[in-house]
């Protein structure tokens, strides 16, 4: 153990679940050693005393496993709840491993009270609560109890008070020291170099890219490219950022185990779907549903690890923390493309270059009205277009295109929905050099 001292639910889950490997099944098969080069502090704890034995260096220390949980001041039951799960871990792996029990659950709770006494027939030092101490002057040295742990306090041990109360077997200078007390003691030889398995920088990026903060801007990002790529011409550096960070955020939740093919494919058939509803079929119907709840599917999939056969549901408090995560990052998302996206609807246009990203009627200018772009044959004698006129959409309206006007074909933006060719629209406003249409009988409400 190099340094693993959180006690949030989360990390007391997630070492139950490591130490429970260790006392179901691989302590039967393999003689497991934990050793601790600087510190097991909290679940580095739990997961030390699941192995059979425990070798601290020098100046290193263990304990102090109580439940925190950041933001949050736990009380009652609460606490409660969560201390006897962590007691009850940790007492299995004392009963299993041969450390002292009574130490290893004043780790968890502070209202424990330790002390050591020696008993006089087998000549061993014996741990007891204050309220069990053994009342037989002549089976214990009543006289020489020693004060462990107050009970006001959480015990964190030392590594040579470790060493000398039973918790650690030996202390060492370092990991060969380690492997030569071990060679000494068991007599077995180990190979030259032994094989050190540390994260790699690539795992260590999936993970930071998991995080609720990272996730947050990575959806907010693809939400934003979309909408952006839907307003405007063509298909532009909106539409690839999007697609970019849409396959990072797949990419990471396969690579950190939380998606298997089934949620990616299910997401990807949503994008499918809901691609083939916007620039194929006219309105919005079952199609587009079903995209939509193909897409929150797989997303919610995403959120918690689970075999391709088996229904992604929280079963314990540590896949709750999960989702939680998950969503925390879902809602930091969708909060900040809204955000943004008010923010561009209202200032993107205004701004020269950046506003041709998006398509939007341009804003009453106070000067003579524009030219309109229009066309028409050279005997038409049809005058410019005007609010009222009634037209047919000539090129799909997405949101801008054209629609003929009279004799004349002119360059037109759809309000609030898209439009197919054939569409019979009505001019609803000119704004400057821009004339936007409505869908004929289709009258706002109110």
């Amino acid at each position: 153990m190099t340094g693993i001292y959180s006690t949030t639910p989360e990390f007391i889950f997630s070492a139950d679940n490591i130490s429970d490997y260790f006392l179901l099944e691989v302590n039967e098969q393999a003689h497991t050693v934990a050793y601790v080069s600087k510190k097991a502090i909290s679940a580095g704890a739990m997961i030390s005393v699941a192995c059979k034995d425990i070798i601290m260096k020098h100046k290193t220390k263990i304990g102090d496993c109580a439940p925190i949980q950041p933001g949050v001041k736990l009380e009652g039951v609460e606490r409660e709840k969560v201390e006897t799960f962590t007691r009850a871990a940790f007492v299995n792996s004392a009963q299993a491993n041969g450390y002292p029990e009574t130490l290893l659950r004043a780790m968890v709770t502070m209202q424990i009270e330790v002390y050591r006494l020696k008993n006089l027939e087998t000549g061993e030092y014996e741990f007891f609560e204050s309220q069990r101490l053994p009342k037989d002057p002549n089976a214990y040295d009543l006289k020489g109890k020693e004060l462990i742990v107050k009970n006001d306090e959480l015990l964190t041990l030392t590594a040579s008070d470790a060493f000398e109360y039973g918790i650690s077997r030996a202390l060492v200078d370092d990991r060969a020291g380690a492997l030569d007390f071990l060679s000494e003691r068991d007599g077995i030889v180990f190979a030259e170099q032994s094989i050190v398995l540390r994260t790699n920088w690539s795992e260590e990026m999936v993970r930071w890219i998991n995080s609720p903060a990272i996730m947050g801007v990575l959806i907010m990002l693809a939400l934003l490219g979309v909408y952006i790529e839907l307003n405007s011409p063509g298909v532009g550096l909106p539409g690839l950022v999007a697609v970019i960070c849409f396959s990072i955020i797949l990419g990471s939740k396969y690579l950190h185990g939380l998606a298997n093919w089934v949620e990616v494919a299910m997401f990807g058939i949503g994008v499918l779907l809901l691609i083939v509803e916007i620039l194929l079929i006219p309105g919005f119907g079952v199609v587009g549903f079903l995209g939509i709840v193909c897409i929150v599917l797989g997303v919610f999939g995403m959120l918690l690890k689970n075999p391709p056969d088996k229904v992604p549901w929280p079963q314990t408090e540590f896949d709750m923390q999960l989702i939680t995560n998950g969503l925390l990052g879902l809602v930091l998302g969708l909060a900040g493309f809204a955000v943004l996206t008010w923010l561009f609807a209202k200032y993107l246009p205004k701004i020269p270059l950046l506003g041709r990203l998006m398509l939007v009627p341009a804003a009453l200018k106070p000067a003579g009205p524009m030219p309109i772009s229009m066309t028409a044959p050279p005997e038409s004698k049809t005058a410019s277009p005007k609010v009222g006129d009634i037209g047919v959409v000539s090129s799909k309206l997405r949101p801008t295109g054209k629609a003929k006007i009279g004799d004349a074909m002119v360059e037109v933006v759809a309000e609030g929905e898209f439009l197919d060719i054939g569409t019979e629209v009505t001019i609803i406003a000119i704004k400057g050099n821009n004339v936007v249409v409505r869908k004929t009988g289709n009258q706002p409400e109110g």
